[in-house]
């Protein structure tokens, strides 16, 4: 399954340096011998794993990634210079394929994280490594080797900050593109949402947290039904899960029963997952339906201790008030996460 943002790029690292022939020539030293250094090592290609980074853009535009090679050897036995690596920075979340062989490079998870997704060729050797007794002089030395040279794919899969769940066809991705810019596919049948889709939410002062619109799940998720277990895999690498509910459908079984059941199989598919912090939301409160349901179903959860956030994604209604509640719980857990 191809996810939410991806790029094919082509990386090339560094070639080894040429190794030198050089004999030692100096006044009053007869037969010198050889002294051609070795070449440099080429640069290597690393991917390193950003948390700050947040969609695979700059790859779009930037295709072609190539480290010089090492510097050549010279006299006197000194070896070219290693050449300096190019680094790739990625999304957490990034994995890198080689485009010929599905080989897995990489899994980019932590911050910080550097993996060698191309290794740059070694140096060859000067003709001083090939001196010996039957061969005082060799004219000879190595070429380096060549750098590894392919053509590779990341995809960014869903490391987001939010995460929204719900039964199908209750506003899901009408929310995520009211927020953001990304514009899934919106209609009014179930599982519209096929794959999962990737907005960024800006919060102004360059503040920006990524919201996932995961596909609609139901009853029996856990096991398959619907492709569920394809879907809630995605949500474990969340930090928050936006659990929508829509009260306006008919037949009317409550927003607390369908609270219970989208909860029941997060539970079942993962503890970590059903442990996640979670923020309660009533959408289509537009719709006349849910305005006749709407304050006695939030007395449900308030009895139970639980905040619900009544909002129309559709108009806009109470988003803003639900977006200050998302950053306020992003950044609290920052800094539980700086404590710890």
């Amino acid at each position: 399954m191809k996810f939410v943002d991806q790029a094919k790029i082509y990386i090339k690292a560094g070639d080894g340096g040429q190794g030198c022939v050089s004999f030692r020539r100096e006044k009053f030293v007869p037969r010198g011998g050889p002294d051609g250094g070795d070449g440099g090592k080429g640069g290597d290609i690393i991917a390193v794993g950003s948390r700050s980074h947040r969609t695979l853009l700059d790859m779009k535009f930037n295709q072609h990634h190539v480290a010089k090679r090492g510097g050549q050897g010279e006299g006197s036995n000194r070896t070219g210079r290693n050449s300096s690596d190019v680094e790739i920075v990625v999304p957490l979340g990034t994995v890198i394929r080689d485009m010929e062989t599905d080989e897995l490079l990489a899994d980019m998870t932590e911050d910080g994280q550097r993996v060698v997704i191309a290794k740059g060729g070694i140096g060859g050797k000067g003709n001083a490594r090939f001196k010996s007794a039957t061969n005082r002089a060799p004219r000879y030395a190595q070429g380096g080797l060549p750098g590894e040279e392919k053509t590779v794919l990341l995809e960014l899969k869903l490391i987001a900050d939010v995460g929204t769940v719900g039964f199908p066809n209750v506003g899901k991705s009408t929310l995520i593109s009211s927020l953001s810019a990304a514009r899934p596919k919106i209609a009014d049948y179930p599982f519209t949402t096929l794959k999962p889709n990737l907005g960024v939410v800006s919060l102004g002062d360059y503040r920006t947290f990524v919201i996932a619109d995961i596909p609609g799940l139901i009853e029996g998720a856990h096991l398959g039904a619907g492709m569920g277990t394809q879907f809630l895999r995605h949500i474990e690498r969340t930090s928050i899960l936006l659990h929508i509910i829509d009260i306006s459908k008919d037949p009317f079984t409550g927003a607390w029963n369908d609270y219970k059941t989208i909860n029941n199989e997060l539970a079942s598919f993962s503890a970590a997952v059903q442990t996640k912090p979670q923020i309660v939301v009533i959408n289509k409160i537009d719709l006349t339906e849910t305005k006749e349901r709407l304050e006695e179903q939030i007395a449900i959860f308030e009895n139970e201790g639980i905040r619900v956030f009544p909002i129309s994604a559709v108009t806009g209604e109470g988003v803003k008030e639900l977006i200050r509640e998302i950053s306020r719980e992003l950044d609290e857990m920052k800094m539980n996460e700086e404590e710890a």
